[in-house]
């Protein structure tokens, strides 16, 4: 993969600036003539020509006219290529067979997914039992009608009636969550936004879920603008996201991220702490009480705040926690601690 970047690079560099792409690639392609801007920087006395700025405001007519022009030549010619019906027919008889995902089980109810062999998303089943006729619970195939619309992320709560899912529209990383009723496989009116690099995980009674997001955006710079404050929240289900609970933040670490999960028997909510894709990460805690609620205000514990390894919460006994970390160990073990 590095070496085909290193060897495309050249090349779209060339296109870009309106060359003829000649070579075994691509036969002979001209590509529409692409305009040099006049804009200079001006870093510490050393003035750096950015002559394609212009192409940063993605919304502009001008550079929507330039992706249309630039597709309209890559289409163009990908269509004269002799070989491409008998490689895409090839592909179709490889790709269309029946393909399941893991079941899992939760409050009684049995959950899978299935493809039945060419449908871009897999669909979510429900059964009541194993001998039971399993029935659609999420298709994603028809949250949009021109399948932009994908499926990011789900999570049925302990007792089986909720199913919280994550959505991203064209391929954006900026999920929205929402809470289906498993029961009737009707969506509730919860509305998560401006959730970024996060899961749900719900609390062990199945009344609301922990994740993360970022403030919301100026509207004109939600794709474009750089993200900070991750935080921390609790979500009720049947409220509005308004009302959510702030379980976490680091004002003074906006390069952060966070990832939420509770313990199986419901005890600890876990927060795994980040610096941007650095794999060494930090380790808080909650102590949510037995059952646990989280919209007790309870003081979070910093059991590792220190950048020196890996330590991903794997399970739980009690007040000991299982650790998957590569301290000291290059190839990962598993390690116990006491929280007591």
């Amino acid at each position: 993969m590095k070496s085909m970047i290193r060897l495309m690079t050249p090349i779209l560099s060339l296109a870009a600036a309106g060359a003829v792409l000649t070579g075994p690639l691509a036969g002979q392609v001209t590509y529409p003539e692409t305009r040099k801007g006049s804009v200079v920087d001006d870093y510490h006395g050393t003035l750096v020509a950015d002559p394609y700025r212009w192409l940063e405001d993605t919304n502009a007519p001008d550079t929507e006219g330039w992706v249309d022009a630039q597709n309209g030549v890559t289409f163009a010619h990908l269509a004269t290529l002799p070989d491409r019906s008998a490689i895409r027919e090839r592909l179709t008889d490889l790709w269309d067979y029946p393909k399941y995902g893991t079941p899992f089980k939760e409050g009684g109810l049995y959950f899978f997914s299935k493809n039945d062999g060419l449908q871009n998303q897999s669909v979510l089943y429900v059964q009541e039992s194993l001998e039971a006729e399993p029935r659609v619970l999420l298709d994603p195939n028809t949250l949009a009608e021109d399948g932009t619309v994908a499926l990011t992320s789900l999570a049925v709560s302990d007792d089986g009636r909720y199913l919280g899912y994550g959505t991203a529209a064209s391929g954006s990383d900026w999920q929205e969550f929402h809470v289906r009723e498993v029961a009737s496989g009707q969506d509730l009116t919860d509305r998560i936004r401006w959730v970024k690099f996060s899961g749900l995980s719900w609390t062990k009674d199945g009344e609301g879920f922990f994740y993360a997001r970022y403030p919301e955006p100026v509207e004109s710079e939600q794709l474009l603008a750089q993200n900070a404050d991750h935080r921390v929240y609790y979500h009720r289900v049947g409220t509005d996201q308004s009302d959510d609970v702030l379980v976490f933040e680091q004002a003074d670490r906006p390069d952060q991220l966070y990832g939420a999960a509770v313990t199986d028997d419901g005890r600890y909510a876990f927060v795994v702490v980040f610096k941007g894709t650095d794999p060494d990460n930090l380790l808080y805690y909650l102590d949510l009480g037995d059952p646990g609620d989280p919209t007790v205000s309870v003081p979070i514990v910093r059991l590792i705040d220190e950048y020196e390894a890996a330590f991903l919460p794997v399970g739980s006994d009690g007040s000991t926690i299982l650790v998957q970390t590569n301290l000291d160990a290059p190839k990962q073990r598993v390690i116990a601690i006491d929280l007591d």
